[in-house]
């Protein structure tokens, strides 16, 4: 018989600190699943760059950075919302969300998704949240039909992956 192992999973705003974290996290999703917008290479920035984008980050009151981690260790999940300061859109909210491929089915994703729809509640700012995934990732549409999200257009070729066209599904999901 295996023994189960406890985990505690955290959830929290990521800080400047985290940064090196980060850009490793991304190098690692990245080389796992086609379904980002990056791949092995993670997502290029220096750790000195992003400190400074956490840092612009935790200013603003329109975008946000969580993290997951095991045991308040390893990072195992990411889920942001970028938006603009301009006047017109600084209510729409551009959602990422990326977990660890070895916690994929755990709940990770739809506790991050909960936490981002929250956070956009709390804000007071951000109206409209928007994403856009890989058609084939049925996954992750699961999940998002699931939070609520409705598919608003499908873009032929929004992607272009090992010299094929992916389909981009573009949802999203209104805060009110």
């Amino acid at each position: 018989m295996r023994k189960r192992e406890k985990v505690e999973i955290m959830i929290r705003e990521a800080i400047p600190a985290d940064a090196k974290d980060i850009i490793a996290f991304s190098k690692k999703t990245g080389a796992e699943t086609p379904y980002l917008a990056y791949g092995a290479e993670g997502l290029e920035l220096s750790e000195a760059f992003e400190e400074l984008y956490l840092e612009d980050l935790m200013e603003k009151d329109n975008n946000v950075m969580l993290i997951a981690t095991i045991n308040n260790k390893q990072l195992i999940g990411l889920a942001s919302v970028g938006a603009t300061d301009k006047p017109k859109l600084r209510h729409v909210g551009e959602v990422g969300i990326t977990v660890e491929k070895d916690y994929w089915g755990f709940g990770i994703g739809s506790v991050l998704m909960e936490e981002i729809e929250t956070w956009a509640i709390e804000s007071g700012v951000i109206r409209r949240l928007e994403l856009t995934v890989h058609g084939g990732n049925e996954r992750a549409i699961h999940l998002y039909e699931k939070m609520g999200y409705q598919q608003e257009a499908v873009m032929p070729r929004a992607m272009l992956i090992d010299g094929e066209f992916i389909d981009g599904v573009m949802m999203s999901l209104m805060i009110d």
